[in-house]
């Protein structure tokens, strides 16, 4: 029998979401297949809406997630990759060109366009998150994956850049420091979900990705094989649960566990006739009796879809107002893809479909060696699609060429230097 190939490269994730911080460690093969080694976590803490609210807190949390995963994967780690759900994420697309002359490009010709495109990033005082190539054109035809040894008179490339406020990544980066980790790169969760649960195909045709989180959604639209625009909603299942726990008076770890439980987005002609309990087996002498309830502290079925159906409608009346914005209509608004640790509501793609009109599926990670069952849905989509992410190791404009120009606003005596750096580098 033959030995298992060895682990070439080992890449460390962790997400941090309004209700769990996860942490995995993976590892990419000789042979180039991705394995996981760990994976783990736990509830989120010092997290409120993708926000930094308790740093303290964050950093035990993120500390003891990634204990976990080390300790399963019988392996330490140093550095990871980090998912970024909030912090005003917003997307857009630059496009640059330069003249060829009809010769035959070579990689410096690619090289220097990249270079050129740095200039064209409109940050307006943000931070740029990547700044990535998504495809070439050639003479204006696009769609060109690698241009080199093809001609051209001119070749052109779509920059994708994900921008966010400063001070919040600022704030995820120093919880992840601050728990002895070294942060190779923050990560908008719209791109590393697209990685984990959309196909290539999808992309290509158009697609639209719905990450319905704990306490954010996030709405990103994909086309011509890149996200070109996203919107965030102040919306998720927390929100759900919150609602559940004030319609019939009880604690909110009683309403989640119902939604999960015995939760759905569709209702049917046996709801009214079956009764749920509130608590959990062995605990049914504890705590006051529920709103609604019986005798026996159970209240009815259709009550709780109900308020679920009320929230998400709400919810999909937001996100259909996303779609429309962002331009999802006509023959390429035709596909929604739904990920996050909501997508995970029973029925909850036949409700969307029905409110938002366009066929609707949950997207889970794809296939991923190693990955454990309880992690192959649709909650830990961007932690898997983290490491996918890092494997692929993609190309970010602002590391190429010798020098590195970073995309900020400059101001006052910066603006002196960045010119003195502009001089040295072309004189």
């Amino acid at each position: 029998m033959a030995p298992p190939p060895r682990i070439a490269r080992v890449f460390g994730a962790v997400n941090l979401g309004s209700f769990r911080i996860s942490a995995m460690i993976a590892g990419l093969t000789e042979t180039g297949e991705m394995v996981v080694l760990g994976s783990s976590h736990r509830a989120s803490q010092g997290i409120k809406r993708g926000y930094v609210t308790d740093m303290q807190a964050a950093t035990y949390a993120v500390r003891d997630a990634v204990e976990r995963a080390e300790k399963m994967a019988n392996t330490s780690i140093s550095s990871v990759w980090i998912g970024c759900s909030g912090a005003g994420l917003a997307s857009q697309v630059a496009q640059v060109e330069v003249d060829v002359g009809g010769r035959r490009i070579e990689a410096e010709d690619i090289e220097h366009l990249l270079v050129s495109a740095r200039d064209v990033i409109q940050p307006d005082g943000r931070m740029v998150l990547h700044a990535q190539p998504a495809h070439y054109m050639l003479d204006g035809a696009d769609g060109v994956a690698d241009p080199k040894g093809l001609h051209a008179e001119r070749l052109g490339v779509d920059i994708h850049v994900m921008l966010a406020d400063g001070a919040p990544v600022r704030n995820i980066t120093e919880a992840v420091q601050n728990a002895h980790l070294q942060v190779e790169a923050v990560v908008g969760s719209p791109v590393a979900a697209g990685h984990a649960c959309l196909t290539s195909e999808e992309r290509e045709l158009g697609v639209a990705l719905v990450e319905f989180g704990g306490e954010v959604t996030n709405v990103s639209v994909y086309a011509a094989g890149m996200l070109l625009g996203l919107a965030t909603i102040p919306m998720g299942s927390a929100d759900i649960t919150d609602a559940i726990a004030s319609a019939f008076g009880i604690r909110r770890f009683q309403a989640e566990r119902l939604k999960c439980v015995h939760g759905s987005a569709i209702p049917s002609p046996a709801d009214h006739r079956e009764m749920i309990p509130v608590n959990a087996p062995g605990e049914e002498a504890t705590g006051p009796l529920a709103r609604h309830a019986d005798d026996k502290n159970r209240i009815p079925r259709a009550e709780l879809v109900s308020v679920i159906t009320l929230q998400l409608g709400r919810l999909m009346e937001e996100v259909g107002k996303a779609l429309k914005g962002l331009g999802f209509t006509g023959q390429r608004g035709q596909q929604v893809v739904l990920t996050g640790g909501g997508a995970e509501l029973a029925g909850l793609a036949d409700f969307a479909q029905s409110a938002l009109g366009k066929p609707v599926r949950v997207g889970k990670v794809q296939h991923l060696k190693g990955l454990p069952e309880a992690h192959a849905t649709p909650g830990f989509a961007t932690l898997a699609g983290l490491v996918l992410y890092a494997a692929a190791d993609p190309i970010d404009i602002r590391t190429i060429g010798p020098s590195y120009t970073p995309t900020f606003d400059y101001k006052g005596f910066a603006v002196v230097g960045r010119v003195y750096r502009a001089l040295r580098e072309y004189f």
